[in-house]
């Protein structure tokens, strides 16, 4: 009856942090297929994009989100979580969708797409800095913000740019 107690009592005791790692685990998926997808973006704004503020905004995408990716990477090691390798399906498939357009139609799509994914990412690194356990991606996450957020008003303002 004791064993059947502690065993009861550890599982109990465990739960919360198999949740908190899965949470954790869940953010490093979730932002590694995000940064992923900024960069292929990035690249391909920067090659079709129309106007030089959308190339230049591609080529900060890619740049900036590469850097990010490879601290994601570092910081993910530390807690053993590991880091997707791909953007999501879904992240493909709106990449061959922009890919498909061209000119100010591509300019258009791409900035509204940036502004899209960077509400989220901002969304997803604010819930990991608020709510999670993992010491290294909480520290990754809050160093990010800051970033992320000069991405969200850069896209809000190429929209505006190229007619939203």
């Amino acid at each position: 009856m004791k064993i059947l107690s502690l065993a009861i009592a550890a599982v109990l005791i465990a739960a919360p942090f198999a949740q908190a790692s899965a949470s954790d685990a869940d953010f490093v998926t979730k932002a590694a297929q995000a940064g992923l997808a900024e960069v292929a973006l990035g690249n391909d704004a920067s090659a079709m994009g129309t106007s030089d503020s959308v190339k230049r905004f591609g080529q900060r995408m890619a740049t900036d989100h590469s850097a990010a990716n490879e601290k994601l990477k570092a910081a993910a090691a530390s807690g053993g979580f590991k880091v997707a390798q791909q953007p999501s399906a879904e992240q493909k498939s709106t990449e061959m969708e922009l890919k498909a357009m061209s000119g100010a139609a591509f300019d258009k799509a791409y900035a509204a797409q940036a502004v899209k994914d960077h509400q989220g990412a901002v969304e997803l690194f604010e819930d990991e800095a608020k709510a999670g356990k993992d010491a290294s991606l909480k520290a990754f996450a809050n160093a990010t913000l800051p970033t992320l957020k000069e991405h969200l008003k850069m896209a809000e303002d190429l929209a505006a740019s190229t007619g939203k």
